[in-house]
């Protein structure tokens, strides 16, 4: 049998995207509740999803996702994970800013505990590709992409992506708005 490099570099990546995807779902959650929700976008979806964020920078004047969209049309795969709202049912707590989570409810607020466990599971997302030495980096602007078109669900409120790349220099550094047309 006979691998080039480059198909064995996108199996690899596919595989990296997956056991990133299970460190997601496996991450610590507050109360054990799970309202993290993930997807991976490769090849032609991968694609598209970085033109509805070359979009968006063109219709607003926004070098950062005109940049952004290049780095997503350029990378292997991308993950995007987001987080429904809901509240932790909590009897005495206040991190919100509400005196409990009815009162939080009633005011239709955010719990801090939902973009907290999306936080650490993006954490635990991006020390996983650091291990599979899979170039990645989180990404607001592919989040509020997945938002607008709601590629997660309706429920899902908060977003990021994480673009993965194999190659043989990290495409996400060396990054300036400054160099992309606005």
């Amino acid at each position: 049998m006979f691998i080039k490099s480059e198909e064995s570099e996108n199996n690899g990546v596919l595989q990296a995207a997956n056991l990133i995807l299970l460190a997601i779902r496996t991450s610590p959650k507050s109360r054990g509740m799970d309202n993290i929700v993930t997807a991976v976008l490769t090849g032609r979806e991968k694609d598209e999803f970085a033109m509805k964020m070359k979009s968006t920078g063109e219709e607003n004047n926004n070098g950062t996702f005109l940049r952004d969209a290049q780095n997503v049309k350029d990378c292997a795969a991308l993950i995007l994970a987001g987080t429904k709202l809901k509240s932790a049912g909590l009897k005495l707590c206040g991190f919100c800013g509400f005196a409990d989570c009815a009162e939080l409810e009633r005011n239709n607020g955010i719990c801090v505990y939902n973009p907290t466990d999306l936080g650490i599971a993006l954490g635990s997302a991006v020390s996983t590709a650091a291990l599979l030495k899979t170039d990645n980096r989180i990404m607001y602007t592919a989040g509020y992409t997945a938002l607008k078109t709601k590629i997660l669900g309706d429920d899902v409120k908060i977003a990021f992506g994480l673009p993965l790349s194999v190659t043989g220099k990290n495409i996400f550094f060396d990054r300036n708005t400054r160099d992309v047309v606005k």
